[in-house]
């Protein structure tokens, strides 16, 4: 049989293709996106899940005329492979190749770039909008959102507003009942029963937000939605498709467990089976020390809640639900509730641990200041994916918390350099602080296996000297202080060193620090967030105010997005990999 996949290089070549022709099309780029994903990694249930729906898409609208925007992008694999990058989409996610979410700057068929959920309806809408005042009244705009990632505020803040507009928009709901984890909440409830055809189906929330609504139908059946689309191409306004799909489709295992075959790591494309790793004598991912340690606090502490907008396994979170099913709570796709959610509670005397990864934190940043922070609630915030989180790229990583943050009244800034600091720390915070604590770690393992050490109560503000030396003070904080051990271990003249380590970026021991300073001929500063704002900015004010007039380096992220790679490919972009660190430390000679 003819490959049908290989002749297709952009939607102009899928469009020219006979409709009986698109199922075999459909198992093509399917069997493709296992192949490749299967050794190089990736995220895969999203994408086996819309393959027949990306397809009608582009063969439906006229795409990039059209303008097609998909929702996170988890699932925009088939897209960006019937789009001109089938040949290079081996380099999914790795370092200079192509990203694993659609980007304007990659392709003129990525309409707009995402990373972070709920997104798409706004844009889509704003396209549109603009689109009326240009006098351009053919052209199409569809958005694709999941069930979980229209559980979003953001989400109903752009249905809302498409519902008074006559704009040429498709919102399509790719409902398969599942994001990372399973969907939640009384709307995924509702769409269930929209779907068993019960009652809601006839009193419709969306038709009651002015959307011609239909469905729901079968998202793998081509035909069907080849004649949705485009009888929905020729209505005009608002219009919403109800769309039902399978993530995992066309791959037995990823069906079964779809929560494990998100992102599954390498697999056996033929049978589905993930490739065995024996960890046993790794250290523990840090995820996991939360998620432990939370369940061992909450054992002795009946006051200690949980929060986690949506990422129960990827923050391990699951552990405390497991364990105390009626104190943890997934909230949803909901980081702003999760945040005054956990004020609420906090007010009435509740230990609650918000755990969010830091790039998702941004999104409830008046939270954190107007409903924690300006009233001074001791809410503890444990941002996971703290630092550069690797081939996810400048929409994930978590470089900006320190920055963010530092600027915010009674708020206390934790880095961990290790497991057993981040179990410490947590112990300190479930104690009982007078103020609201971030508590950063990254994504991965750590470096000790013998982690579950007897709690130790850590003084708020205390430095840690790891090494002393004579004449360059090396200032650290979080785990990235761990290379600076490795690269003095490494360093010829390492006796010129002293080592100290920050576990508090805020607030700072000024008096502390003035002395280290006052004692050292040079400072050096390393963080793994951005300069601009940053730990090593502090240390500058400081030596500013105290008119100490000593020489600084400050090691970090410079004032760019980085792009997606290894960890540690992008610690060397930013010169903060042991290697770059021995070189640079090798430069110091004695007097």
């Amino acid at each position: 049989m003819e490959n049908l996949l290989s002749k297709i290089n952009n939607p102009t070549d899928l469009r020219k293709l006979p409709e009986n022709q698109l199922p075999q099309l459909a198992q093509e780029l399917r069997n493709f996106i296992i192949d490749i994903i299967s050794k190089k990694e990736g995220h895969l249930g999203a994408s086996l899940g819309v393959v027949e729906l990306t397809i009608a898409l582009h063969y439906v609208f006229n795409t990039p005329e059209d303008l097609l925007v998909w929702d996170v992008g988890h699932q925009a694999y088939g897209h960006k492979i019937l789009t001109e990058r089938r040949d290079i989409f081996h380099t999914n996610r790795a370092l200079h190749g192509i990203s694993g979410f659609p980007r304007r700057e990659e392709s003129e068929y990525d309409a707009f770039g995402v990373g972070h959920s709920s997104t798409s309806i706004s844009a889509a809408l704003g396209m549109a909008l603009a689109s009326q005042l240009k006098g351009e009244v053919d052209k199409q705009h569809i958005a694709v959102i999941g069930d979980a990632s229209i559980a979003s505020g953001m989400a109903f803040e752009g249905l809302n507003h498409t519902g008074v507009t006559d704009a040429n928009l498709l919102v399509i709901l790719n409902d398969n009942a599942i994001g990372i984890d399973p969907s939640i909440g009384a709307l995924k409830n509702y769409l269930t029963s929209v779907k068993e055809g019960k009652n809601p189906k006839q009193n419709n929330i969306i038709k009651s937000l002015n959307f011609d609504y239909s469905g729901p139908i079968d998202g793998h059946d081509l035909p069907k939605l080849l004649s949705e689309l485009e009888r929905l191409k020729k209505v005009k306004g608002p219009k919403f498709l109800h769309v039902i799909t399978t993530k995992g489709k066309g791959l037995q295992l990823a069906e079964e467990d779809q929560v494990k075959y998100h992102a599954p790591g390498k697999f056996d494309a033929e049978t589905g089976k993930i490739h065995p790793k024996d960890e046993s004598h790794l250290p523990p991912k840090f995820q996991d020390v939360f998620g432990h340690t939370l369940v061992e606090l909450a054992g002795k502490n009946e006051k200690i809640i949980g929060i986690t907008p949506a990422m129960p396994t990827g923050s391990s979170m699951k552990y405390m639900m497991e364990a105390f099913p009626k104190r943890a709570f997934d909230v949803g796709i909901a980081e702003q509730h999760a945040v005054t959610l956990a004020a609420g509670m906090a007010t009435q005397g509740m230990v609650v641990f918000c755990n969010i990864y830091s790039t998702f934190l941004q999104r409830a940043y008046d939270q954190v200041i107007h409903d924690v922070a300006l009233q001074n609630l001791p809410v503890i915030f444990c941002l996971d994916r703290a630092g550069l989180v690797g081939e996810d790229g400048a929409t994930h990583h978590g470089v900006f918390d320190i920055a963010y943050l530092n600027c915010i009244p009674n708020l206390i800034i934790a880095a961990p350099k290790d497991e057993v600091e981040l179990r410490n720390l947590m112990f300190t915070a479930s104690e009982g602080l007078n103020h609201p604590i971030a508590i950063r770690y990254p994504r991965g393992r750590g470096e000790n296996v013998d982690w579950q050490q007897p709690f130790e109560k850590i003084e708020i503000g205390k430095i840690t000297q790891l090494q002393k030396g004579t004449k360059v003070a090396v200032l650290s904080t979080g785990t990235i202080g761990n290379n600076v051990t490795k690269a003095l271990a490494e360093t010829e003249n390492s006796s010129l060193f002293s080592h100290y380590h920050f576990p508090f970026v805020k607030p700072l021991d000024i008096k502390e620090i003035s002395k280290i300073i006052d004692s050292h001929d040079y400072i050096i500063t390393v963080e793994d967030g951005v300069i601009t704002g940053g730990f090593g900015e502090q240390i500058n004010s400081i030596v500013v105010r105290q008119h100490l007039q000593k020489p600084i380096k400050n090691l970090g992220i410079s004032d760019s997005f980085i792009e997606h790679g290894t960890v540690f490919e992008l610690q060397q972009i930013c010169k903060i990999d042991v290697t770059n660190l021995i070189q640079l430390f090798n430069t110091f000679q004695h007097d």
